[in-house]
């Protein structure tokens, strides 16, 4: 028989190959879209629950209105930053160990992360009893700080709550199980409207209504999600309460801490922006032009966030299987998409900057200054769905560390300071300190980029297999491996 030409046989490899990527590429974004979407809503729905809370207290007047803002906006703000961040080290660890095929180890590390997240709420529970004095130090109204500090206190509960919720949130995105997820949050936030419109309005409860409504609203919703876990629905993720819940806490608790710094440096930022704002001339309209874009920015966040989860999911879990290229094909499929929808975002901002600040005011110079804002907040909505795109990379590989030194370098020793001589030196006002602002996040993205195009993905596989091994503390797999990628 005549020998195959190796030249002929590479050839019709990559040919075969060539032909082989449309399929791949169709099937990377059906997975992506299934993680990404419901991630969106649930992120919707959750955030909802204190608009609703905000629209409730609006009825009841303007100081309890503020009163409800600040604590939702600088104690909530703050704190809610944290056990996110805290409970975030189980996108790392959960999505590398459903790849690698050890479902048995996700409920251990859904306990040592509800473990670490309730100490911390322990431990920031204080900035809710002296939520009054705090904002008093912060020069706020004494009698909207008065009745903030006992709002504060009575949501204490939700505090709670986040210690829980995060952790189930991650356990249940690295398996892809997000759609329960999902409905239990929208019928959290209709029973949450439901119980606001009994205690605030029918009951006449006032604020304390309001904190009630809130913590059954949050509990529900999270007993609802404990109950699915621990049901019987995860027979190889689930296997009950177990002491090595103890075991290997400290490596823990460093990557726990990790993401909680690298994502309150990034809300940190945001925050920074407005104080520089609150110290320009003519700050109230500023303030207002800057609200209205930031809280447009925001909703366009909730579906970038959504492409977070998908890639941190999609990473984890092809590092953890051994399979690099579908990693980093995972990471083209997900910066596209979100990018297109930043792109299309953008151009609605653009073409309608003489119109869309009439949506949220009537004042004419708060109009005139949002309308200027157009351009810049068309770049951050472009710039943000592909900057978390490559955060959920970070995070899905476990570069927790290295992207909040970044953070530090690009927003705090770059950003801001050029900000501070834009706004105040230079006199581009409002204006200028965005574009400072924008500019700190274009570094902090390019510099992403570099690392993700110049990393060795072979190498970040055997380092996701060596982490599961050394972190696992238990028994043989509960299921075989995947077949590891040939590289």
């Amino acid at each position: 028989m005549e020998e195959k030409h190796p030249d002929l046989s590479r050839q019709a490899d990559e040919i075969l190959h060539r032909r082989k990527i449309p399929k791949k590429l169709w099937e990377e974004t059906k997975k992506t879209w299934h993680i990404a979407l419901p991630a969106m809503l649930t992120a919707v729905t959750q955030f909802s629950l204190e608009l609703v809370t905000a629209a409730f207290a609006g009825h009841l007047g303007d100081v309890e209105l503020a009163a409800v803002s600040e604590v939702q906006n600088v104690i909530d703000g703050f704190v809610y930053g944290v056990m996110l961040g805290m409970g975030s080290a189980l996108e790392t660890l959960c999505g590398q160990a459903v790849g690698a095929g050890q479902f048995n180890m996700l409920g251990i590390y859904l306990q040592r992360s509800w473990i670490i997240t309730g100490v911390t709420a322990l431990l920031l529970t204080p900035i809710y009893v002296f939520a009054s004095p705090i904002l008093k130090v912060a020069r706020q109204n004494k009698d909207i700080s008065e009745l903030a500090g006992k709002y504060a206190l009575w949501v204490i509960p939700q505090l709670f709550t986040y210690a829980l919720n995060f952790p189930i949130q991650k356990f249940l995105q690295s398996q892809s199980k997000v759609w329960f997820m999902t409905i239990v949050s929208i019928a959290s936030l209709a029973l949450h409207v439901m119980l606001n419109w009994i205690l605030v309005i029918k009951l006449n409860k006032g604020l304390l209504g309001a904190a009630m409504a809130g913590n059954i609203s949050w509990w529900i919703l999270v007993t609802v999600q404990i109950i699915y876990v621990i049901s019987g629905r995860f027979p190889d993720a689930w296997t009950g309460f177990s002491w090595l819940a103890f075991k290997s806490l400290t490596n823990f608790v460093k990557l726990s801490v990790a993401s909680a710094i690298m994502l309150c440096l990034e809300l940190w930022y945001f925050t920074a922006i407005i104080l520089m704002v609150g110290g320009l001339k003519d700050a109230a309209v500023a303030i207002d032009a800057i609200s209205i874009c930031m809280n447009l920015q925001l909703w366009t966040l909730m579906i970038a966030i959504g492409f977070n989860a998908a890639v941190s999911v999609r990473v984890s879990n092809e590092l953890g299987a051994g399979k690099p290229k579908t990693a980093k094909l995972s990471i083209v499929v997900n910066v596209l998409t979100s990018g297109l929808l930043g792109v299309v975002f953008a151009a609605i901002v653009v073409g309608t900057k003489s119109q869309f600040p009439s949506i949220f005011t009537d004042k004419p110079q708060v109009m005139s200054k949002t309308s200027k804002l157009g351009y810049v907040l068309a770049a951050s909505m472009f710039l943000n769905s592909i900057q978390l795109v490559l955060n959920g990379v970070a995070v899905g590989a476990g570069w927790q560390f290295s992207v909040a030194l970044l953070n530090i370098i690009c927003y705090y020793a770059i950003g801001l300071p050029i900000g501070a001589v834009l706004g105040y030196k230079v006199n581009m006002a409002v204006q200028g300190i965005w574009w400072a602002m924008l500019g700190g996040s274009f570094l902090q993205t390019v510099a992403l980029l570099v690392i993700i195009l110049r990393t060795n993905w072979q190498k970040e596989a055997q380092e996701a297999d060596d982490r599961v091994r050394t972190w696992g503390g238990a028994a043989a797999p509960a299921t075989e491996p995947q077949p590891r990628e040939s590289l």
